[in-house]
């Protein structure tokens, strides 16, 4: 590997970029890429993501359409299904998939047949980062083999490779992928400077600089783990809070009056997202290896797994409340999403909210501005409602709200409904709270 070469193809931007995954992690890295300056390539398995790319049809919302068409038509930015093209880059980025599987481990076979392919097609020469989350030692037992099983190449002195975590908060005001801090852990001190440099070349936020892939990939594992800790945490509180006749939110909102020493995390009615739900799960599994138990972790996530099944509780002691009974009653659930204002609803605890209302006898109905139609269970669910008629409200024995949209009229709502059942504060600046039961 020639280190000067590189950061001589950085500084002129001949460097030429791939993109492995184009999905929520993929797709805007590949943007930012090519809007640096740098021919960035797009591989994916997925013919019809591969389509819209190349025809500047943006699919995730993090991406400015206007600036993904505009690199399109410049030719910065394309995409294809063949991997043979791999031969071409300089430098990959892995950014697939990593689900657990029905056991709850690790699942990775996205990120092996990706290696794999890469392995098959690479050139000499080559620096590959893995973005996807994964278990601390992936880059180095299990990426770094197949590489150079299918390649030939020796790590270090034909290629390069490390890990640095994805990071993209869809849907954050502020930090994007353009402007969030980038960790960075290699194999070797040359190939991690001459990774961060592409990084420190497309991104505007700080570059950090760590000794390994592993501690890069445990950096990861920390964040996510520390925020399902602490949702657990009050998760568990507003489940005692609401024993006690204590209103859980108005307890956070004195808390964070404190100005040093306490980050509010909030209740909800489990956890989505790829990320905070399934990080630990690969910790744990890891730790196993090492006859370690991860205890606090586990009750963490014990507890929020159980959320889907406190709100349905919670739901039929509150239709109680009207002599009705959860099984026949006409529930409407607000929020398919994971988070606030996105289309995206991996991991969504609605979902499993969904599934359990149905299976004690529910009619259900669902409402979601950015989402008409999901799968759950590998099941397509295209029933979702494209507006909100208040004869709907009206008729719906419960109102359950799952997802806090600002696009929803909660005054509205709250006015014709029945009775709702609010997991996400989003009635908060509602007055008139008779009708209202909070988390």
């Amino acid at each position: 590997m020639n280190k000067n070469k590189i950061l001589e193809k950085i500084k002129d931007k001949s460097l030429k970029i791939g993109v492995v995954g184009l999905g929520y992690v993929g797709l805007p890295l590949a943007v930012e890429k090519a809007g640096a300056g740098f021919e960035t390539t797009g591989f994916d398995v997925q013919a019809e993501k591969v389509e819209k790319v190349n025809n500047g049809i943006n699919y995730i919302g993090d991406v400015i359409p206007e600036k993904m068409k505009q690199l399109v038509d410049e030719g910065k930015l394309k995409a294809t299904t063949d991997y043979s093209f791999i031969k071409d880059m300089d430098f990959i980025a892995i950014c697939v998939p990593t689900p657990l599987n029905a056991h709850q481990a690790p699942e990775l076979d996205y990120v092996k047949s990706s290696a794999t392919e890469i392995g098959k097609h690479m050139s000499k020469d080559t620096m590959i980062v893995l973005e996807s989350t994964t278990y601390p030692g992936t880059t180095e037992e299990l990426i770094k083999p197949i590489l150079e099983k299918e390649s030939g190449l020796k790590c270090e002195e034909d290629f390069y490779l490390g890990f640095s975590p994805e990071r993209v908060d869809p849907g954050n005001a502020v930090y994007k992928t353009k402007n969030t801090p980038k960790v960075v852990g290699a194999i070797g001190q040359e190939a991690l400077d001459s990774i961060a440099a592409v990084y420190n070349e497309v991104l505007e936020g700080d570059v950090y600089k760590v000794s390994s892939p592993a501690v890069a990939e445990m950096e990861k594992i920390l964040e996510n783990t520390f925020r399902n800790v602490n949702i657990g945490l009050v998760n568990e509180l507003a489940i005692l809070c609401h024993e006690m006749d204590i209103d859980i939110w108005e307890v956070i909102k004195a808390a964070s009056t404190k100005p040093y020493g306490f980050m509010p995390f909030y209740p909800g009615p489990g956890l989505g997202g790829h990320c905070i739900p399934l990080d630990p799960y690969y910790l744990t599994w890891k730790a196993k290896e090492y006859k370690f138990h991860t205890s606090m972790i586990e009750s963490s996530m014990i507890i929020n797994d159980k959320m889907p099944q406190y709100v349905i509780d919670r739901s039929m002691e509150i239709l109680n409340k009207d002599k009705k009974s959860l099984n026949g009653a006409n529930v409407l659930v607000l929020g398919i999403a994971y988070k606030a204002d996105i289309d995206d609803y991996r991991e969504s605890p609605s979902l499993e909210v969904i599934d359990k209302l149905k299976a004690y006898g529910a009619n259900v109905k669902f409402y979601d501005p950015y989402i008409t139609e999901y799968k759950y269970k590998g099941k397509l669910y295209s029933d979702g409602l494209k507006e909100l008629s208040d004869e709907t409200i009206k008729e719906s024995d419960l109102i359950v709200v799952t997802t806090n949209h600002s696009k929803v009229d909660y005054e509205r709502i709250c006015k014709l409904s029945k009775r709702v059942f609010d997991t996400k504060n989003a009635l908060v600046n509602v007055k008139n709270r008779d009708k209202i039961d909070v988390l």
